[in-house]
C-alpha cells in the first residue's frame, strides 16, 4: 500500500506553527507533495526531518520568491527529479517538480508536484502566463507517459472544474479558477485517460472542497472550491482504493487555507 498526500501549506513555517506536524505524525504517508513552501530547502528539510527524501524546487525568479515553492517528499527512493516544466520562462518559478520513487517491486512512479498560477481575467497578460503554463503542462505529461510509466500529478491547480466543485459558482463564472477555457483544459486532461480521484472517490459532490478563504464565515459555511487533486494515469488510477479531503474539525484546528488530499494505492 503507498499512501499519498498532497497539501497547498501555505508557507510551510505558518503550517508549522498552526499543528501540521502532529497531522503528518497522525496521517503518515510515503509521499508527501507540498505546493506553495515558501521556503529554502534547508528550511523545509529542518521542518519534515532527516526520515524523507525531497525533491524541492525553489522559486528563483524575480516576483516568484515567497510566493512559490513545491516539493515532494518520499519515504521511499528518489532515483531522480526534475524541475523543469519545459518553456524556459517557467524555468525556476518554482510550479513544478517530479520526482521518480522508487517503489517496493523495483518499479518507477513519478511524482509531480505542482502549483498553477493564479491567473486574473481582468488582466489579460496574468490570465495568459496561466494558460501557456497549462499548455507546458500537458505536454509535460504526454512525455511522462509516452514510455507507459505509473505518472501522478498532484498539486494546487487553481481551477474548478464543475459547478459542484465551488459553492458559489454562478458568482464566480467569470473569474479566473471557473473560467469556460480553464474548465475545458480539465475536460481534455480527463478525456485522455487522466483520472480524477478526488471525483472518482467523492461522489457528485457538491464538493468535497479543498479550499476556503481565511476572511469571513467561508469555512464555516462551507464556502470553498475544490481545487486541489491527485490525477493518475489510467494505469496507476486502476490501483486507487481511496481519496479522501482531510477538512480540519474547526476554523481554529486548520494549519492551512487548504485542506490536504489524501489517497491509497495498492501498488
Amino acid at each position: 500500500m503507498l499512501k499519498v498526500a498532497t497539501v497547498n501549506v501555505n508557507g510551510i513555517r505558518a503550517a508549522y506553527r498552526r499543528g501540521m506536524a502532529g497531522w503528518l505524525e497522525e496521517t503518515d504517508p510515503d509521499l508527501l507533495l507540498l505546493q506553495e513552501v515558501r521556503a529554502t530547502d534547508e528550511v523545509l528539510r529542518d521542518h519534515l526531518g532527516a526520515d524523507w527524501q525531497i525533491a524541492h524546487a525553489e522559486p528563483a525568479l524575480e516576483g516568484h520568491k515567497g510566493r512559490a515553492g513545491v516539493a515532494v517528499a518520499s519515504r521511499r527512493p528518489i532515483k531522480q527529479e526534475n524541475a523543469e516544466i519545459g518553456p524556459e520562462r517557467f524555468s525556476g518559478s518554482g510550479r513544478w517538480v517530479e520526482a521518480d520513487v522508487v517503489l517496493d517491486d523495483g518499479s518507477t512512479l513519478t511524482a509531480i508536484s505542482t502549483y498553477v498560477f493564479t491567473g486574473e481575467f481582468e488582466t489579460p497578460p496574468r490570465q495568459a502566463e496561466k494558460y501557456a503554463f497549462l499548455d507546458a503542462f500537458t505536454e509535460r505529461l504526454s512525455v511522462l507517459r509516452a514510455d507507459g510509466r505509473h505518472v501522478l500529478v498532484c498539486g494546487d491547480l487553481n481551477i474548478a472544474h464543475r459547478e459542484v466543485d465551488l459553492k458559489a459558482w454562478k458568482a464566480n463564472r467569470k473569474k479566473s479558477g471557473f473560467l469556460p477555457e480553464e474548465r475545458a483544459w480539465l475536460d481534455r486532461l480527463f478525456e485522455a485517460g487522466w483520472v480524477d480521484l478526488g471525483r472518482r472517490f467523492g461522489g457528485e459532490g457538491p464538493g468535497p472542497y479543498s479550499w476556503w478563504s481565511w476572511r469571513g464565515k467561508a469555512f464555516d459555511n462551507d464556502a470553498g472550491w475544490r481545487i486541489d487533486y491527485q490525477i493518475a494515469s489510467p494505469e496507476l488510477a486502476g490501483s486507487a482504493t481511496s481519496c479522501v479531503t482531510h477538512r480540519a474539525p474547526t476554523y481554529a484546528e486548520r494549519w492551512s487555507d487548504h485542506a490536504p488530499v489524501v489517497a491509497c494505492y495498492q501498488i
